[in-house]
């Protein structure tokens, strides 16, 4: 017993520093440390101790949650000798835990539950019989296992039983298994199906079942029909399910499992085609249209109408998978009640009244507006049965009511009218459609001085840019609408966003347009109607309307778009620094890095890294707008950086200025490379900064092919990497985001510019180590990044002896950093990206590496003590044999990891 204590007692001190310790450094370390106690051997035996009845319920949640972690991850380190007693404790346990904590109870369900995945249907074969039997009310004087008297509560017992049997379904789904033991223990688990489901009808039928039973039946039979169990031998107890709907505190759950039921994949085919029944299943849909629109506005009033949408989903999938003959049967009966449940929808859409919808708390309106977004799929994924239709049928209706004062003084039939086209705009492609003009037309005939209205009235529009690029004439009638939102603050992110994609979409035919958009524009941006991001997306707008302006008029509406912002700029670079001033700062250079990200006269995509090649345009008589601007602007920028160098959010405001200009200019971006290395090189001398690191990438990625450019990007590179060499020299475990833009862009100088390694001026082997160094950080992008270099680097070592020599030497410190890794000094996520370094090892070097493996694989217990000498052997072999196929060599990295990490046959050998 004294033994027992010892252990015990540092583990409870963990537990309490875990959950009742402040300090987060504490509470980190406790964590850390528990999740390693709980991999550990002993854990099988100090779980029960944790169970103890005088622990506190966070304590037997732990020893709980142990269990289930041994017994689903660790399971073949349990002799099979030790299995049925460990059956007899779990059900003990769980008899004495049936009255709570819930949380301990459900958590010995799982692990009973995962147990029974492991045993089922060899050494276990008949699970649900024998679950059953041991919930059987005891005699007065049996114990459980712990020499306690078990409760002798029929209730307690019951809901115990219900609640093993509810997760047991739920633990098979959620684990991950062997697509051929999914299948085995699919099979055995719905011939348990036999046993399950008269218990669950007998206790629904029962007058003693206390509603709390009831319920806990109907979520047992949502567990299991997720099995795919026959309906034929369940039909009868989804029928006693309709009687629960009468049950007023039984009706959510009884409509989520009728619904669960009648959902299943296999289910409706078999109701569909019994040609006989075919009326009681329409009435059975008929129940479930109802369900849909019950009375009342969700969440506030109904809760339960949200339930009922996965069901029209797949009774469409089925009716369309038909054969066509057999399906334009279905249809001739179907397709009313569809237009039925778009009526439906469209009503459960409505709003409530303005007075109604303000007194609703702030997170039955964000209920309200996920349950509207809901409601747009399902209309726009009927649309593929209903088609056409559909479209004209909203269209008259829309019609009728706005033509009639009476039906139009109704804001919130038309806006759900206007909320269907705009569902089904959003997505499927109405181009073709015929009703579209007669919508442009009404739309101006819409009063928008409700503002739930206006918002969907932008919104639609905004679905239909597409369509007004194709018919540029219907511009006129609806633009002025937009610019009467766009002064509006409470229409602001449905105004910004419209004219956002109008501009996009349209730009070629906005000329008549351009100057009322940017008059209205620059005036509510000089007035700050609109939030910071919104008037990101305006700039962002603005820069498409100027792309598509004449090259000889794009920099004068340049000038005056951007002149009050920044001489505003330059007020405030006059200015002491302080925090309102720095918010001002980074919103104006937002805007700049906004409206440059989409300002592009070539009309050409932005260049991102991962496009092909970037495109060479010959250099212009002229310059570019953003370029002249740029220039202008230049001084300001540097006064800003000399008052605000250390602040890390403005440095990375300026770069990103830069940033979307060389990525949207390309080459056109030329003149400014001199003068941004050299600042660029300066800030990054004075304070190292991940963002003037991510800037240089890009301008490596344009310009290091081009020979004019080539001394200003190498003196640049020079200066950022032997800064950087003396953060790694220092300890760089403090930042994580220079560790992995450094990586970055060296990987990026690697891929195009890998002569600039022949410099004397660039220390490979310090960069190398670099490498080594972020390999090992916790942080998964950084790590992503430094493998990333690494398979450059060795692609490139064959061409630059410098990079050759380094490998000849540090090789083996290389495959010895990532086999620790992957044994698991590394999250096992990460197994990929090291899976391809040693590919790269083996495709380059692959006799060096074959040595390296042997020299360090040799070390007993390393990279783990749970693997072999002959499973490293194995992995050897296999490894060396692949030299192209990646695939392959992930599957022989991520067995080998698993191995390391005592994983191998725990079921996650399949993720």
């Amino acid at each position: 017993m004294c033994q027992k204590a010892s252990k015990k007692a540092p583990l409870e001190h963990a537990l309490y520093q875990l959950y009742f310790d402040p300090d987060m450094e504490r509470k980190n370390v406790a964590q850390k440390w528990l999740t390693q106690a709980q991999t550990s051997a002993r854990a099988w035996s100090f779980c029960w101790a944790l169970l103890s009845p005088d622990k506190i319920p966070e304590v037997q949640f732990f020893g709980a949650s142990t269990l289930h972690t041994k017994i689903s991850r660790h399971w073949s380190d349990l002799p099979a000798d030790q299995h049925e007693s460990l059956r007899m404790q779990l059900l003990s346990h769980i008899l004495h835990f049936s009255s709570g904590p819930k949380m301990v109870l459900t958590r010995l369900c799982v692990a009973l539950a995962s147990m029974a995945l492991n045993l089922i249907p060899q050494a276990w074969s008949q699970p649900v019989a024998d679950m059953v039997r041991a919930f059987q009310p005891q005699k007065p004087d049996s114990e459980d296992g712990s020499g306690a008297k078990a409760p002798q509560d029929p209730q307690s017992h019951c809901l115990a039983l219900l609640e093993l049997l509810t997760v047991l379904p739920e633990e098979f789904q959620s684990s991950r298994l062997a697509q051929a033991r999914r299948g085995q223990l699919r099979e055995a688990l719905a011939g348990e199906w036999a046993v399950v489901c008269p218990m669950l009808r007998q206790l629904l039928q029962s007058q003693d079942s206390s509603n709390q039973v009831k319920e806990k039946v109907l979520r047992c039979l949502s567990s299991w029909v997720g099995l795919d169990v026959a309906l034929g031998e369940s039909h009868e107890l989804v029928q006693d399910c309709f009687t629960a709907l009468s049950n007023p505190e039984l009706f959510d759950m009884a409509v989520e499992t009728i619904v669960n039921a009648i959902s299943q994949p296999d289910c409706q085919r078999v109701l569909l085609e019994q040609v006989d029944h075919w009326q009681e299943y329409l009435a059975l849909v008929n129940m479930i249209l109802f369900c849909t629109g019950i009375p009342g506005h969700y969440p506030v009033s109904e809760t339960t109408s949200s339930l009922t949408l996965t069901f029209w989903y797949t009774l469409q999938d089925d009716i369309l998978s038909f054969e066509e003959d057999k399906q334009a049967v279905y249809l001739q009966v179907y397709r009313p009640i569809y237009f039925q449940l778009v009526d439906v929808l469209l009503h459960k859409s409505h709003y409530p009244s303005q007075e109604e919808y303000e007194s609703w708390s702030s997170d039955d309106k964000e209920q309200f507006r996920i349950y509207r977004v809901d409601i747009s799929d399902t209309l726009m994924y009927v649309y593929e049965m209903l088609g056409a239709e559909l479209l004209s049928n909203l269209y008259d209706r829309l019609g009728r009511q706005l033509m009639d004062p009476q039906q139009s003084a109704v804001w919130q039939d038309t806006e759900a009218l206007l909320f269907g086209f705009q569902s089904i705009a959003e997505t499927i492609d109405v181009n073709y459609s015929d009703v579209i003009p007669g919508l442009i037309g009404l739309i101006p005939r819409i009063n928008i001085s409700n503002i739930m209205l206006a918002d969907t009235v932008m919104y639609t529009i905004g679905s239909l840019a597409e369509w007004l690029a194709d018919h540029p004439v219907m511009l006129g009638g609806i633009l002025p609408m937009v610019l009467q939102g766009l002064v509006k603050p409470e229409l602001s992110v449905s105004s910004v966003s419209t004219l956002k994609r109008i501009c996009r979409e349209c730009r070629l035919d906005l000329g008549p347009y351009a100057q009322d958009i940017l008059t209205v524009s620059q005036d509510v941006l000089v007035k700050e109607i609109h939030k910071s991001s919104q008037c990101m997306w305006l700039m962002q707008a603005l820069g498409f309307l100027l792309s598509a302006l004449p090259a000889e008029e794009i920099l004068g509406r340049l000038h005056s778009l951007i002149t009050p912002h920044v001489q505003q700029l330059d007020t405030l670079a006059q200015q002491e620094p302080n925090p309102a001033n720095k918010q001002s700062i980074i919103h104006i250079l937002g805007m700049l890095s906004s409206l440059f990200t989409t300002l592009d006269i070539n009309r050409q995509t932005d260049g991102l890294e991962g496009a092909a090649s970037p495109r060479l345009t010959p250099p212009q008589s002229t310059q570019n707008p953003v370029v002249v601007v740029l220039q202008q602007v230049f001084t300001l920028i540097q006064t800003i950086l000399s008052k605000w160098l250390h602040d890390s959010d403005v440095v990375e405001a300026v770069c990103g200025v830069f940033d979307k200009s060389v990525r949207t200019l390309l080459h056109d971006f030329g003149p400014m490379v001199a003068q941004l290395s050299e600042m660029l090189g300066q800030i990054y001398s004075a304070f190292p900064q991940a963002s003037a690191l991510d800037l240089a990438r890009q301008m490596v990625h344009i310009f290091a092919g081009e020979e004019h450019h080539i001394s200003n990007i190498r003196s640049l590179i020079e200066v950022l990497t032997s800064t950087t060499l003396n953060i790694f020299q220092q300890g760089p475990r403090d930042h994580p985001d220079i560790a992995e833009s450094f990586m970055h862009l060296h990987a990026q100088i690697l891929k195009r510019k890998p002569d600039l390694y022949l410099s004397d001026q660039l220390d490979v082997k310090a960069l190398f180590y670099c490498g080594i160094l972020s390999v090992k950080f916790p942080e998964t992008p950084t790590v992503k990044a430094a493998s990333m270099f690494f398979t450059e680097f060795l692609s490139r070592c064959k061409d630059v002896p410098s990079l050759g020599d380094v490998l000849q030497r540090d090789g083996k410190l290389l495959t010895e950093t990532i086999l620790q890794a992957v044994g698991g000094g590394s999250p096992r996520s990460l197994t990929e990206h090291f899976s391809e370094v040693l590919l790269s090892l083996n495709r380059h070097c692959p006799a060096l590496l074959s040595q390296w493996l042997k020299e360090t694989l040799q070390t007993p217990g390393f990279p783990s003590a749970q693997v072999s000498t002959e499973q490293k052997h194995t992995f050897t072999q296999q490894l060396l044999r692949e030299q192209t196929n990646k695939r392959r060599v992930k599957e022989i990295v991520k067995e080998f990891s698993l191995l390391c990490r005592g994983l191998q046959g725990s079921g996650y050998s399949d993720y």
